[in-house]
């Protein structure tokens, strides 16, 4: 049975851990919306097929299908991956699932309030009641109480390195459409108390026409303790140049919450890259739907990948950079396998391989007082043994 805490993680001994850090599993949603993916989402179901194939050969998968797709979403994917019916309202589990945190030898789950990336005031889709539901499922499934923050807040708009820091971007925190009623203080004294980060590293807008508010994880993420990778263009006619520099600028002034400065690597960015016209004449109209435009520029970034506990999984995007940036991944994370998806049909839905996937980290071990001071004993005798031994006496 789980339960819903009333306290905080910080205060109960919890933290967040780093992507990068050690896996239990990780959980995707099955896409279904004809309004928001072609041609009856087939196209994306075969791209958010090949991730969960992907990230499979790394660590445990659960895909959430609802019931009219269960048996299709079951026939797509490989027997490896686990299948369970959960109702949603779109795909997104990094944003819709929980944030799980770790200590004290367990984790728990942080269930943020989800309302869509701005509710009525310029949010993506109407309902999203399904959506809010999800990290709660989740967590139940995993078997982890949970806490409920007062606080709208998406898992996509962070990223932390495990050891205090976390990164996100104005743009979407102070957002009128999430918190109004906070500033960044009060936003800090919550990330704080909720995820057990002490150092806030604020940079400013997000990849050019995010629909998110410029969600942090399509700009920048950590790669480990001190480094960021960061989406970047050389083209300073390009919006997304500005845009990149200034959130250099900031992390090259800032100091993680170790009093590091963070050394930052450029990834390069896709295209630019638009709809063309075939993509947005194959939804559904639907009125309470961001609608999708042909011309309308996508927010693509290399940036935007998955790591798992043996493989990083990337998006391809563009035949004319995607082997320049798997070669830049792959320096970053020099022991895992990169693995390339063809990732276009999520990213025409708004985001990518990051967006759908939300990992679950491995429980921390804990050791009792008494086998601490068992252990402690054994140390200090061998300790003894060893100096006799090497005294002769």
């Amino acid at each position: 049975m789980t339960k819903l805490l009333d306290t905080t993680p910080a205060a109960d001994g919890f933290r967040m851990p780093a992507e990068f850090e050690a896996h239990a599993g990780c959980w995707m949603l099955w896409p279904e919306r004809t309004d928001n993916w072609r041609q009856g989402a087939r196209p994306a179901q075969v791209a958010f097929a090949a991730v969960a194939t992907a990230i499979a050969t790394s660590e445990p998968v659960t895909v959430g299908a609802s019931a009219a797709q269960y048996v299709h979403a079951r026939s797509m994917l490989p027997d490896a991956i686990r299948v369970v019916e959960m109702s949603s309202n779109d795909a997104w589990m990094r944003d819709t699932g929980p944030t799980f945190v770790v200590g004290n030898g367990a984790i728990r789950a942080v269930d943020w309030s989800f309302n869509a990336w701005g509710g009525l005031n310029g949010g993506l889709y109407f309902p999203w009641d399904q959506d809010d539901l999800v990290a709660r499922k989740v967590a139940e499934i995993e078997g982890c109480d949970r806490y409920r923050p007062p606080l709208i807040l998406e898992g996509g708009s962070i990223h932390v390195d495990g050891e205090g820091t976390l990164i996100t971007t104005e743009e979407c925190l102070t957002n009128p459409n999430r918190n109004p009623h906070m500033d960044k203080g009060q936003l800090e004294i919550l990330l704080h108390e909720y995820l057990g980060v002490t150092q806030v590293i604020w940079l400013g807008k997000g990849v050019v026409e995010d629909e998110t508010d410029g969600h942090v994880d399509n700009l920048c993420a950590f790669v480990k303790p001190g480094e960021v990778a960061l989406t970047w263009t050389d083209n300073k006619r390009d919006p997304q140049y500005k845009v990149s520099m200034d959130a250099y600028e900031r992390l090259m002034e800032s100091r993680d919450a170790g009093n590091r400065r963070l050394k930052v690597h450029k990834i390069i960015q896709p295209g630019p890259l638009t709809r063309t016209v075939t993509e947005a004449a194959g939804l559904d109209a639907n009125d309470t739907v961001s609608q999708r435009q042909p011309g309308q520029r996508l927010a693509a970034s290399y940036v935007n990948f998955y790591i798992g506990n043996s493989v990083v999984v990337m998006p391809l995007l563009d035949p004319k950079h995607d082997k320049e940036a798997a070669s830049q991944l792959k320096r970053l994370f020099p022991r895992h396998r990169l693995i390339g998806v063809q990732s276009r049909e999520i990213l025409l839905g708004g985001g990518n391989i990051h967006c759908i996937t939300q990992q679950v980290p491995v429980a921390p071990r804990i050791t009792s007082p008494a086998a601490s001071q068992e252990s402690s004993q054994k140390s200090s005798q061998k300790s003894s043994k060893s100096r006799r031994a090497k005294t002769g006496a």
